[in-house]
């Protein structure tokens, strides 16, 4: 019998999407952005002590390639030929700390995870060394001093793990972020592999000066790091080596970008003032603010958005960002067995439609994005006799669009053009619920991609080999879905002015911490009317979302 004849579809583009809970490779056909094919497999994550949440690299790598293979082998089964995929980009959960020996390729220590606190007395320390009238940190990097950020990190494992500090005694150690540690292996490893970086990673290193797009041989020598360590830093679109292993064998990397610029790109947010919000472990709303730098006074961050080639110009974003978006369903899941199913969250808030009166705020690590506050945890307050699961379930999907509220308020204040709409994807898009309540707490319009794998379409740009220009006109097959405001203006700010007082309840739980030594935080006696719902340890043992980036 004769061979089924394969499709020809033109050429295709891959893209790993390499998320704080699952890694997922994904492909698309170039010329629709339709989604042809796509595996994900979940991440798991080690808990060593309360509030540290570590993950291992070469779990990470190992399941990259499954994914590619298990994609390829669907592709297959489709009769499309992996022949013509032409090209792959890579996206990555941002910050995460990876350092490991060139001569081994063995990771000398696990990937330190975004969200972790370890480093808390380490951001103290060094808080007292920054000028109050100079903060050169922020001023060259546009982020606050914070555990988030990759370099108080890498600091930490300098000064705590000796297989770092012998390795970079010895000229051996390198460190990246997921990105960097994947295109390294991916392209050969301790056999020339490419160590490198694109200029949205390294800008959330708290490493790299956002005006000059370099690393700051200041800031290394104010966070101890030995500059050769570091990956080059290339633009987000350029071929940065052939893939030298698995199905896909000597296809071009040629696309690199954190999760949260490649959404931005997916979303085809290239126009000033346009913005896109993200629902996945967290939430993640970025306005593009152009060439020009945009430094807030509301608590936002200022970021690299993307540059699109090595002779392209660099574009900016102001950010805001939630710790604790999806991840609150999981823990309601786990924690407090309200759900067995992520899908049943949407369920049980259509059945009651209202929180009745009770609010949710979901602070477990403390709170980002506008507040920075990390002695915030997490509570549920207006709670009466006559509240249930229910009520429970509809006032956590009002908590993220809340917190998406506050942000979007300090981006307008900070912008002077308040948003006509919110673009928004990621894993949580896909309840319902939660976008209707997300435009009547905006009172503004919420768009929703009907394809929503926008972070990894964005990874997908690919410069140099010609299947991708991710341009309006070519990317036609990605139609929208819009939620309108249902409620009165009056109505939403009452919401929200309620809201915003139970986030000032929230505050100031945590009297002492030192997650370092894995002592339990300690917190203050329980106000009446307030029922403390969970602690660093409860979030920590709980698994995220599956398919959540």
């Amino acid at each position: 019998m004769a061979a089924s004849k394969k499709a020809v579809l033109g050429p295709l583009v891959g893209a790993v999407d390499q998320g704080t809970s699952s890694t997922r490779f994904l492909v698309f056909n170039s010329r629709t952005a339709e989604l042809l094919s796509h595996h994900q497999v979940e991440i798991k994550q080690e808990f060593p002590r309360e509030g540290w949440v570590e993950q291992d690299p070469k779990e990470i790598l190992h399941c990259v390639y499954e994914c590619i293979a298990k994609t390829c082998e669907k592709l297959g089964q489709l009769n499309i030929g992996i022949s013509n995929i032409k090209a792959i980009g890579v996206s990555n959960q941002r910050e995460t700390t990876v350092v490991w020996d060139k001569i081994t390729g063995e990771p000398l220590y696990n990937a330190v995870v975004w969200l972790e606190l370890k480093t808390q007395s380490t951001v103290e320390s060094l808080s007292k060394r920054i000028p109050g009238n100079n903060n050169f940190v922020k001023s060259k990097t546009g982020l606050p001093l914070s555990t988030y950020f990759s370099a108080v990190k890498l600091h930490w494992l300098l000064d705590n793990v000796r297989k770092v500090q012998k390795a970079v005694e010895g000229k051996r150690a390198l460190f990246g972020t997921i990105d960097s540690w994947l295109i390294w292996s991916l392209t050969g490893g301790v056999n020339g592999g490419v160590h490198c970086t694109d200029v949205t990673n390294a800008s959330r290193t708290m490493l790299f000066n956002i005006h000059s797009l370099e690393w700051d041989k200041q800031l290394c020598e104010f966070f101890g790091i030995p500059m050769e360590i570091l990956p080059h830093v290339r633009s987000s679109s350029e071929i940065y080596g052939l893939m030298e292993a698995g199905a896909l064998e000597g296809v071009p990397i040629s696309g690199c970008s954190g999760d949260q610029s490649a959404a931005l790109v997916g979303q085809m947010c290239f126009q000033i003032g346009q913005a896109k919000n993200t629902y996945g472990t967290g939430c993640f709303l970025l306005c593009n603010t152009c060439h020009k730098c945009v430094f807030s006074d509301h608590g936002l961050l200022t970021t690299v958005a993307y540059k699109l080639g090595r002779d392209k110009p660099v574009y900016y974003a102001l950010e805001g960002s939630v710790a604790i978006a999806g991840a609150v369903i999981r823990w309601l899941r786990d924690n407090l067995g309200i759900i067995k199913t992520s899908e049943e969250m949407e369920k049980l808030a259509k059945e009651v439609g209202t929180s009745y009166g009770s609010y949710f705020v979901p602070a477990f690590l403390g709170l980002y994005a506008p507040y920075w506050e990390p002695s915030a945890r997490g509570i549920i307050c207006g709670l009466t006799q006559f509240t249930n699961k229910c009520h429970i379930a509809f006032a956590a999907l009002e908590a993220v669009c809340f917190h998406i509220r506050e942000i979007l308020d300090a981006m307008n204040r900070d912008c002077g053009i308040p948003l006509s709409h919110l673009q928004v994807d990621g894993g949580m898009t896909s309840n319902k619920i939660l976008m209707q309540l997300q435009a009547d707490i905006l009172y503004i319009p919420v768009v929703k991609p009907l394809m929503p794998e926008t972070t990894a379409l964005g990874a997908g740009a690919a410069e140099g080999v010609d299947v991708w220009r991710l341009e309006p006109e070519d990317l036609s097959a990605v139609t929208m879905e819009r939620f309108e405001p249902q409620i009165n203006a009056e109505e939403s700010e009452i919401c929200y002015s309620t809201w915003k007082k139970a986030v000032m309840k929230s505050m100031g739980w945590v009297t002492t911490q030192s997650p370092e030594s894995g002592d339990p935080s300690v917190f203050c006696s329980l106000p009446l009317g307030f029922f403390i719902v969970s602690s660093m340890a409860m979030l920590i043992r709980a698994r995220y979302i599956s398919g959540i980036p």
